[in-house]
């Protein structure tokens, strides 16, 4: 057995662990940040629609912490050409001392801008995907080692179609899962469990953002469209029913509300349309 297949062996076998300062680090983050919202959201669509076009045969994670690591970047020319990408116990060594044994701040901090579905999905479609248990887990302090470029990656051809309207995105979803975003309130986001969440309800509402999120399914309900919306927030997945045809409009709002017009809960819609041939 290869160096190169000692080390995939290792990551499989240590599946979902990691150095005590990262998991300490972790806990201590009540949600995952914009990006990484980003990239689950971009990894679910991607794996749910190779389900419905048969390009796998059974519903297949792919990292997301990998498009946290490589989206937004210029592509390294010649990468598993470059010396210190090639697996060996010296260059092994060398990333321990600089990354584990002595390591550096969290690397996520370096990036000054959040990513996009987009971003994620157009770096899926450019570099491939390697599955989840052969990347680092989401939130992942420590940079990713120059060897990892030998990880196998699936790869992945298409397209980002993205559309405002809503009626176009309902289209959308005859065909697959549609990614959006949902304007965020508490403290109904905090309590809606399995009721409907239907934006600001009284003047004691705060705005909470704009989230990534994934239509799963609309339905219709006591008059009203109503879209299953699988979400995470702080940490938690779930399945939130959300009134589609809601609009509002933040009044006396800060800067950071983004809701200067009237507007629906859910906005900016897209979908990974693969190519299947």
């Amino acid at each position: 057995m290869d160096m190169n297949q000692l080390f995939m062996l290792s990551m499989s076998r240590t599946r979902g662990l990691c150095h005590p300062d990262c998991e300490k680090a972790s806990s201590e983050q009540e949600d995952y940040d914009a990006s990484q919202h980003a990239a689950m959201v971009a990894v679910n669509l991607i794996s749910s629609a190779r389900v419905i076009f048969k390009l796998d045969s059974g519903y297949t994670e792919y990292s997301a912490q990998y498009l946290v690591d490589n989206a937004g970047k210029e592509d390294d020319q010649g990468e598993m050409d470059q010396q210190s990408s090639q697996l060996t116990i010296e260059n092994l060594l060398q990333y321990m001392e600089a990354n584990v044994w002595n390591k550096r701040e969290d690397v996520q901090g370096e990036r000054e801008q959040h990513l996009t579905v987009k971003d994620c999905l157009e770096c899926a479609f450019k570099k491939g995907l390697p599955r989840r248990e052969h990347w680092a887990h989401v939130g992942c302090t420590f940079k990713a080692p120059p060897f990892a470029c030998h990880i196998p990656r699936v790869p992945m051809k298409g397209e980002v179609v993205e559309t405002k309207s809503l009626d176009e995105a309902l289209k959308l979803l005859k065909q697959q899962p549609v990614g959006a975003r949902l304007h965020l309130f508490s403290p109904e986001i905090d309590r809606v469990g399995e009721g409907l969440y239907d934006g600001p309800s009284s003047n004691g509402s705060s705005y909470v953002g704009l989230r990534d999120a994934i239509i799963v399914a609309v339905d219709k309900s006591e008059g009203k469209f109503v879209a299953t919306v699988k979400i995470c927030y702080k940490k938690k997945t779930s399945f939130v029913k959300v009134c589609m045809r809601r609009m509002f409009v933040q009044l006396n709002g800060d800067e950071e509300s983004q809701v200067k017009e009237p507007t629906g809960l859910l906005v900016d819609f897209c979908i990974p349309r693969l190519s299947v041939n």
